[in-house]
């Protein structure tokens, strides 16, 4: 598969801007996907140059947005909506700053019902900047 980036992200995500939080989706097996986000310094999740916590987590959702937007995509269907039913275990390490690439691992644990639970970690240069378990329900199309 190649690389999803800037504009084609779109077709992956309900997120309109302001609010998208994911700019690169690097590919994906059945469980698992690799996505990417460069920080703007106007992105409404900055405060003095550093990412915050809020969008950190929005940054995971949209991961796993995209992840379920590709499946969805593959099977030529519309792409869903998910909501975050729960957050647990966030660990936030540092935060990122304006200009860093995040990058984001999804890794699928379970789904049944619509509902995945999910665990991603997210790096800045090699270095994990967070991680925590998710979980997302997926509106039925």
């Amino acid at each position: 598969m190649a690389e999803i980036r800037d504009e084609a992200i779109k077709e992956l995500i309900p997120q309109r801007d302001p609010i998208i939080m994911i700019d690169a989706f690097w590919g994906a097996t059945e469980s698992e996907a690799d996505t990417g986000f460069t920080i703007a310094k106007e992105n409404l999740f900055c405060c003095n140059d550093q990412f915050t916590e809020p969008g950190l987590i929005e940054h995971i959702a949209q991961s796993a947005s995209a992840f379920a937007g590709y499946k969805a995509k593959v099977k030529n269907e519309p792409t869903p909506i998910g909501y975050i039913g729960e957050v647990k275990k966030f660990r936030i390490h540092f935060l990122p700053h304006t200009g860093d690439e995040l990058r984001t691992h999804i890794r699928i644990l379970s789904e049944v019902l619509g509902i995945s639970l999910l665990t991603a970690e997210t790096k800045v240069n090699g270095e994990v900047a967070a991680q925590c378990q998710m979980k997302i329900f997926i509106k039925p199309s």
